[in-house]
């Protein structure tokens, strides 16, 4: 996990060239998760839906730095099919056995009427939006930024999606079928 290194590099860089300490920096978040999708069974990290779109043994790595002012995730794939458009998104449930089971979108300001297809809600502003396409061989990669931190709030799994996210009104958010899923503490 080349990843782990951040914990303690990012706090580093954030302070490099200031007087501050390291007390003085806002509390950083820093979630990783990496797993080879496989059907369900309990205790799976990552888990495909449809062997098909999202064949077992891919792989899905999402690493999110979030603090209050801003977070930064970024999801790689690997093993998907080649030159094929994906959407992905963070969910508020983890996955499980069911597609479903992920929940909706985890959104900043969460809307009231769901599920959530109003793009006053549902936008790249509001939600952690990770679309994709992958090269000749499989590989992904995406990275979303946004002026807002996860904090305690529940983010609980990446949910790869059949197509690009749509944006206009009625069909906002929405990435067609739920094809893949990884665990990810965010």
């Amino acid at each position: 996990m080349r990843y782990l290194a951040l914990a303690t590099i990012v706090p580093a860089v954030l302070l490099a060239g200031t007087t501050a300490s390291a007390a003085e920096i806002p509390a950083l978040h820093v979630t990783t998760a990496s797993s080879k999708i496989e059907p369900y069974k309990p205790g799976t990290s990552g888990v495909t839906y449809n062997e098909k779109l999202a064949p077992a043994g891919a792989t899905l790595s999402v690493l999110a730095v979030s603090a209050p002012q801003g977070s930064t995730v970024l999801l790689t794939t690997r093993g998907l099919l080649p030159g094929r458009e994906y959407g992905a998104h963070v969910h508020v449930k983890p996955c499980g056995p069911a597609p479903a089971d992920s929940g909706p979108h985890f959104q900043d300001k969460k809307d009231p009427v769901q599920p959530s297809v109003d793009p006053a809600y549902a936008n790249p502003r509001n939600e952690i939006w990770l679309d994709f396409t992958t090269d000749q061989a499989g590989v992904g990669f995406a990275v979303a930024r946004v002026p807002w931190g996860f904090g305690d709030r529940e983010a609980s799994s990446l949910v790869v999606h059949e197509t690009h996210t749509h944006t206009e009104p009625g069909h906002a958010g929405t990435a067609g079928a739920r094809l893949a899923c990884l665990n990810a503490d965010f």
